[in-house]
């Protein structure tokens, strides 16, 4: 049995010197999702369904367990001394911590509770994350410059899926793992180590009622995988959780595409918050990750809560996209 504390300790081995501040950094995302998953799981037993009343700096009505879940990550990692910035998809503004202290080397990003309003219907949700490391020259006072670097300056990311189990997956660069928690014992254990996408699958994810507003190849693509073209009969699976489609998506193969609209021309996945850590855990697992053009892990940010159209999936699906798309231009 090897704990996710234990798995990250063994693969600080990797770099001479490290000091394990790593690991008592991703303890605090350990903790706060055991604090997150507790609280679904009592959902329907405790006043934490239904609307807290506020507007979130998307435009969104925030859910009462969106409140629980952000203040669950800020209180567990500004405990963190490494942790000099955390930016949440709920807040603003990315908030300064350890202000001036020369510990203070990291900042993490997230969305405490992707699906938010699914948690009324007994659906999955979840918790993604990314961390990124203080830009060189970069003002302590500057949180901003800290956030906006591209997917690729990722040193770590992830998320938790609350569904039948909880389950954490994360990269830190090397590979793709998923814990889940055994709640005999309270602890993150390895469940799916070294995961990798399967180069084709059988399922594509997206959510067809749009369709009418979408560009017109997204639309002649899902026709094309229902058309048996990729020697697949391909199967609709959608369930409206983006972290639960992505999680299916890493461990069966097939495509998620989440594209622009007319309503939302740049897309609605947040660029930090969501696309960046899928991103990551998909070309780590043997996948691709676009926004419909450009891979996803090179758009430099302008803003925080910078959005952007997804399409993620397995080789044989996103190889055939790419020619597609570019075969339409």
């Amino acid at each position: 049995m090897i704990t996710v504390q234990q798995h990250i300790m063994r693969e600080q081995k990797r770099f001479p010197g490290a000091s394990g501040e790593f690991s008592f950094l991703l303890s605090g995302i350990t903790l706060a999702t055991k604090m997150i998953q507790a609280q679904v799981r009592r959902a329907g037993l405790t006043d934490v369904l239904g609307e807290h009343g506020d507007i979130n700096v998307q435009g969104e009505i925030q859910q009462k367990l969106d409140v629980i879940s952000n203040e669950a990550l800020v209180h567990c990692l500004s405990a963190r001394e490494s942790i000099g910035v955390l930016a949440s998809e709920e807040n603003e503004e990315p908030m300064l911590v350890h202000k001036g202290s020369d510990e203070a080397k990291y900042a993490v990003v997230f969305d405490p509770l992707d699906g938010s309003s699914n948690i009324d219907v007994n659906v999955s949700v979840g918790t993604t994350f990314s961390i990124l490391r203080k830009p060189d020259g970069v003002a302590m006072d500057n949180p901003e410059k800290w956030v906006l670097q591209p997917g690729s300056k990722q040193i770590a990311a992830g998320y938790v899926v609350y569904g039948s189990s909880t389950i954490l997956v994360y990269s830190a660069g090397h590979g793709v793992h998923g814990f889940t928690l055994d709640p005999a014992i309270g602890a993150y254990v390895l469940s799916h180590e070294n995961m990798t996408m399967p180069e084709q699958g059988k399922y594509y994810s997206v959510n067809e009622a749009y369709r009418d507003g979408f560009p017109a190849r997204y639309g002649e693509y899902i026709d094309r995988l229902r058309s048996g073209v990729l020697g697949v009969n391909y199967s609709s699976r959608y369930i409206g959780s983006m972290v639960a489609d992505f999680h299916r998506t890493l461990l069966k193969g097939g495509v998620f595409l989440y594209p622009p609209t007319n309503e939302n021309s740049e897309g609605k996945l947040r660029l930090l918050y969501e696309a960046n850590p899928v991103a990551l855990l998909a070309e780590q697992a043997g996948g691709i990750a676009l926004d419909g053009e450009r891979r996803v892990m090179d758009i430099e940010p302008t803003s925080i809560h910078q959005r952007t159209p997804l399409v993620v999936g397995s080789r044989v699906e996103m190889s055939d996209f790419e020619r597609f798309i570019q075969s339409k231009e």
